[in-house]
């Protein structure tokens, strides 16, 4: 699912920032400037969401503030992760292509989305997202395809309705902190437990694209590695910006910035298109039991883009 340097300094600011936002999350403090930070929530928390088909009415027309996903939309983020203890180069290419799935009754919109480490395609995936009436954006799951020197070699495929897997929310209609957790997707076959929760609202931070104010950052976390979250950073009307992370853990040790954010143009959607397809066609031949329980990706005429 994407230059102006900030410099060292804006992100010392950042990373002391949310040190600070750590430590007062328990009180329910606010920092200066008006900076919430999250405090321990009471309520229970739900170890999956209540899925309701029957409110999706406008499925495909995903305009969550923090999660916007219109077709031709095209995110860059740049960064590195770790591998074995090393510091690895990452890039992250998402595009909001202009094709649906129907999932459990539910239409929803396909994501492609390419990743690079040190130069060469890690992972290509297909990626389900649907918008409910109360404007959550929710996951019904995932395709990808994990390449070594540029052979396949595993699908962890995941699709909600199918194998015990459960769609799960990626966005809420609307952010507040001191809420509990939520399920981003269940889906035991291929261990995906992960959860996010509402960390810190009205922060700010800075990207080589430029700097946002009145930033969202949800912590994630899964069941693998209860001691380490991944932050991500969304900013509004854009989506994710930044990506980084908080614990021991080593999986989620991944630093992301958003460096490039366009809508591409017709030729290039249809290209991105055909990548899909393509993408779906291996699909169907590596994840029989999962995604060949799938109907074919549609097009979606111009006329219904939004």
């Amino acid at each position: 699912m994407m230059t102006v340097k900030c410099g060292l300094r804006h992100r010392a600011f950042g990373i002391a920032t949310i040190f600070v936002s750590i430590l007062l999350a328990s009180s329910g403090l606010v920092l200066p400037g008006g900076v919430a930070v999250a405090q321990k929530s009471d309520a229970p928390e739900k170890e999956f969401e209540d899925f309701d088909r029957t409110k999706f009415e406008r499925s495909t027309t995903i305009d969550n503030e923090w999660f916007p996903l219109k077709v031709g939309t095209r995110w860059v983020h740049r960064g590195s992760t770790t591998e074995r203890g090393k510091r690895v180069a990452h890039r992250l290419v998402t595009t909001v292509t202009d094709l649906t799935k129907v999932i459990d009754g539910v239409r929803t919109v396909v994501l492609w989305v390419e990743d690079y480490k040190e130069g060469k395609l890690d992972e290509a995936e297909l990626a389900f997202f649907a918008q409910d009436k109360d404007g959550n954006v929710w996951s019904f799951g995932e395709y990808p395809e994990e390449y070594f020197n540029g052979r396949m070699i595993r699908a962890p495929a995941w699709i909600h309705g199918l194998n015990d897997s459960t769609a799960g929310i990626m966005m809420p209609g609307v952010p507040r902190l001191d809420t509990p957790s939520y399920s981003q997707g269940w889906a035991p076959s291929v261990f995906w437990t992960d959860r996010g929760k509402v960390d810190q609202m009205g922060q700010k931070t800075c990207v080589p694209l430029r700097c946002y104010d009145d930033v969202l950052i949800v912590a994630e976390t899964s069941k693998a590695e209860p001691n380490a979250e991944q932050l991500k950073y969304y900013a509004r009307g854009i989506g994710k910006v930044r990506v980084g992370w908080r614990g021991e853990g080593e999986k989620l040790q991944e630093v992301l910035e958003l460096t490039e954010f366009s809508q591409l143009a017709p030729e290039a959607l249809a290209r991105a298109r055909a990548a899909a397809l393509k993408l779906e066609k291996s699909a169907y031949n590596v994840s029989k039991d999962v995604y060949g329980a799938t109907t074919p990706s549609e097009h979606m005429p111009s006329a219904q883009h939004r």
